[in-house]
């Protein structure tokens, strides 16, 4: 009598086994190869919900990071602003009628005569040194952003911080002393013979150029190094010249920042007081000096709400200035991130 073989269990039953007793049998499968894949355990992902909320939770503390900043913008600028607008739309405290009532008076006369003179004077003042000091500005701040030599680089940029907060009576003294009309330089090369004046509407425009040129090397610079390698390469494979690839590449692309800085440097000029006060007085009319000549009285007594008006008339113009700058900062910053 013949009996069956006793089956033998393969490998793979063996290792499902675990090693210890052989469990029924099964066919055999195919070999086993020799390396084992392990299965990839799942990445953990992220739940949107905590996402959401730790976006917020970011945003949140942001907002708590600037507020400081926002409560001395209120207190130092949103109030001043309110009690200039009251102001401006009232009658002074030492009218017949003992003052405080609604006017229109005083905005009205801001833009009449010797004030819309000295309004108009200082838009015309912003707007020429402001265009010369950007056309002089941009060559000299690709000057520095080219530059191979760091320490070069390093001290141009600091004089021009340094020189673009220097101005006021040191600066009024300083040009007084050199350009004036016994300053040493005047006296030198006999600049009154040839119709020199420093205390006259382009004396003064001299004298803005010293603070607004090093503002806009600041400003321009990291446009600047904003440009790409690239782009010039691309032009220049592509037969281009150096005065075509600025014509048709960089000034397009730089474009909103120039007009940006051409913007910030006009309001740096239209703000102006103290040099202009200190070196040309009431020579040359400005907005800025008829609002101290009202506040002190030195015209008419009792003008302190038309020179609200007047102050008034100033920050509708920066808020023109400023409603043209930060779109053109946006667009620039897209462009050159």
């Amino acid at each position: 009598m013949t009996t069956a073989p006793t089956p033998v269990p393969s490998d793979a039953s063996a290792a499902q086994s675990g090693g210890g007793a052989p469990g029924p049998a099964t066919p055999a499968t195919a070999p086993a190869t020799a390396t084992t894949v392990h299965a990839e355990a799942p990445r953990p992902t992220k739940s949107p919900a905590k996402s959401r909320t730790k976006r917020r939770s970011g945003g949140s503390r942001a907002w708590l990071a600037a507020l400081p900043l926002i409560l001395f913008f209120a207190i130092g600028f949103g109030l001043p602003a309110i009690a200039i607008a009251i102001g401006a739309f009232t009658t002074s405290t030492d009218a017949p009628d003992g003052g405080g009532t609604f006017t229109l008076d005083n905005l009205t006369g801001s833009l009449q005569g010797a004030y819309w003179t000295a309004l108009w004077g200082s838009v015309k003042l912003s707007l020429l040194t402001a265009l010369i000091a950007t056309v002089v500005g941009l060559p000299l701040a690709q000057a520095v952003a080219t530059s191979r030599f760091r320490a070069f680089r390093e001290a141009v940029m600091s004089a021009s911080g340094v020189l673009a907060n220097f101005g006021g009576v040191p600066l009024a003294f300083m040009f007084v002393a050199t350009l004036g009309n016994a300053g040493e330089v005047t006296q030198k090369f006999g600049l009154t013979k040839h119709g020199w004046n420093l205390y006259t509407f382009s004396g003064l425009s001299v004298v803005y150029l010293y603070f607004l040129v090093p503002l806009m090397v600041i400003t321009i610079t990291p446009a600047l190094e904003g440009l790409k390698a690239q782009w010039r390469e691309a032009a220049y494979n592509n037969g281009a010249t150096g005065v075509q690839y600025w014509r048709h590449v960089a000034l397009p692309v730089l474009l909103p920042s120039l007009l940006g800085g051409f913007v910030l440097l006009f309001g740096a000029s239209f703000a102006a007081y103290a040099t202009a006060e200190a070196m040309v007085g009431s020579s040359v009319p400005l907005i800025s000096m008829q609002i101290g000549d009202a506040l002190s009285g030195n015209v008419l007594v009792g003008q302190g709400n038309l020179a609200l008006a007047l102050g008034l008339d100033m920050i509708v113009v920066a808020c023109l200035v400023m409603a043209v700058y930060l779109p053109l900062q946006r667009r620039s910053a897209k462009w050159l991130a």
